[in-house]
């Protein structure tokens, strides 16, 4: 029996396969069955000017950015040096005055 690859989405086991498409039963994420896992793994980050990030750069905020479940606020210009990047939807994580942010790569630009 020929083995299914697992979803690329949600990690699911239970893929089959439908004429020239992957399909995942769990999270109905569909792929193209010539797309190999190593193109996902080499997902490039970019900022809002398109330009690529990588782990150990410095970016700058475009926007003032109000913190869920607090009252602070990130302005606008702030600096975050030594950024790292992860997978997800808040794709950068940092330390801003020495607490821990994750945030999006669309509203930080590269220093």
């Amino acid at each position: 029996m020929e083995q299914m690859p697992q979803c690329p989405q949600c990690n699911g086991e239970y893929v089959y396969h439908d004429g020239l498409h992957f399909v995942c039963p769990d999270c109905a994420h569909e792929w193209a069955e010539n797309e190999s896992k190593t193109q996902d793994e080499e997902k490039i980050i970019r900022d809002s000017n398109g330009n690529p990030l990588q782990d150990g750069d410095s970016v700058i905020l475009i926007k003032d950015l109000k913190v869920k479940g607090s009252s602070i606020v990130l302005k606008k210009g702030t600096k975050a040096k030594n950024i790292r990047l992860t997978d997800g939807d808040h794709d950068v994580d940092c330390k801003i005055d020495g607490q821990s942010f994750s945030l999006k790569s669309e509203f930080l630009k590269k220093a």
